[in-house]
């Protein structure tokens, strides 16, 4: 399908609007041109005839001396005779006495009356205007020349157009230099810059992370060590489950952090949801999940996914949903190919799209969770829908196009 929003194609339409001008132009000229040649010829037809009668009547023979400086010559007899008869003749049959007509490509003039009659060949043509059709090539190469000159200058768009889309798929080591002294060029130009500061500030960025947890780890390994002396076992089970958590929690920020610069290495495979669920519930690290978390699985399926990303998505929105219930607890419910998690809470007061963005603030306190649970979702090509119904929020997980294998659990 034709693109007509497409820098390409208008270049290709004016240009081809152009040349048609152009030879509708000379078209027009090298008719003109033949049309004035053609009427030369028959003005010098109509003198030549009238001598040629004069010279007839005084002399009774025909001046052919005459007719070779005139480039005439008598016609060959081996011109058929009906072709004679029907140029000597009009549409009412009368007889005509001169006669000039165009057969086989050749100009014959037939002059019929009672003292001459003779057919002569007129070797005259209408001179070929080869000015004017040197200027036409001129002109046509001149044009392909404009043309071709046009579509090199914005051929970098599309090399440009290439590495933009690989920048925007996450592959930041892109290079779009260009040394020419264009628009295109300082565009290219620009963009290799900007493209090489935010490389910079990720990697400033994740270098200030990479710090900041590698420095959180080294006390909370102190801290484990230290619990190991506690006597009360009671105790020391307690300091260790602080401390895993505090590890988990930094593993967990150093995901975020991966997938928001999109720098995370997925790994697909087929897994039941109810797999997916229970470690979700398990990243929760609640002491006795069954007071908060309720789960009903009526038919089981399978997805293809990153097994630890979409088990942080659901720990996410478990999360919040137990945080902010009223009763402190959520229900999963798994049915016809959709994970629905829902709890007893007040209706979101913004539309959910706007949750969506990073570090949204509101009075349900909603902030990178569902930043986070988007992109995943995203990188899933899940979907996430919300509605409140009988007092509850309601989020539904499901793919628009249903791929996954049923697996009845019932």
């Amino acid at each position: 399908m034709i693109r007509f929003s497409s820098l390409r194609t208008k270049i290709n339409l004016i240009f081809a609007i152009a040349y048609l001008f152009l030879i509708l132009i000379f078209g027009f000229l090298y008719r003109g041109n033949t049309e004035r040649s053609l009427e030369t010829i028959k003005m010098q037809e109509r003198a030549n005839m009238h001598y040629l009668y004069l010279y007839f009547l005084k002399h009774g023979e025909i001046d052919e001396d005459y007719l070779k400086t005139q480039n005439i010559c008598v016609a060959d007899q081996k011109i058929g005779e009906l072709k004679l008869k029907k140029i000597i003749k009009d549409d009412n049959s009368t007889i005509k006495r001169f006669a000039v007509a165009d057969i086989d490509l050749r100009r014959y003039i037939i002059i019929n009356n009672d003292r001459i009659n003779i057919v002569l060949e007129n070797m005259n043509r209408p001179k070929v205007p080869y000015e004017l059709l040197m200027a036409f090539l001129a002109a046509s190469l001149l044009m392909f020349v404009l043309y071709m000159w046009m579509i090199r200058s914005i051929r970098p768009l599309t090399d440009l157009k290439k590495e933009i889309m690989k920048f925007s798929d996450g592959k930041l080591d892109i290079s779009c230099k260009s040394d020419q002294n264009d628009e295109i060029a300082e565009v290219a130009n620009a963009f290799d810059h900007a493209a090489q500061k935010i490389r910079e500030l990720l990697s400033s960025r994740q270098l200030l992370l990479r710090a900041i947890m590698h420095e959180l780890k080294t006390p909370i390994a102190k801290g484990r060590l230290v619990s190991e002396m506690l006597v009360d076992n009671r105790q020391q089970k307690r300091f260790h489950a602080i401390f895993e958590r505090l590890n988990l929690l930094i593993d967990e920020f150093a995901k975020v952090e991966q997938i928001a610069s999109k720098n995370f290495n997925t790994d697909f495979k087929a897994y039941k949801v109810s797999d997916i669920i229970d470690a979700s519930i398990d990243m929760l690290m609640l002491d006795d999940p069954s007071k908060h978390v309720r789960s009903v699985v009526s038919l089981d399926y399978a997805v293809e996914a990153d097994f630890e990303l979409l088990s942080l998505a659901i720990k996410n929105l478990l999360d919040n949903g137990i945080k902010y219930s009223r009763d402190k607890q959520v229900q999963i419910v798994v049915k016809d190919g959709k994970l629905r998690i829902s709890n007893y809470a007040e209706e979101l007061s913004e539309q959910l799209e706007e949750y969506f963005k990073p570090f949204h603030a509101s009075r349900n306190g909603l902030g990178l969770g569902l930043y986070i649970v988007k992109s995943i979702l995203d990188i899933h090509k899940l979907k996430l829908q919300y509605h409140h119904e009988d007092g509850k929020n309601i989020f539904t997980i499901y793919q628009s196009i249903v791929t996954k294998s049923m697996i009845d659990t019932a």
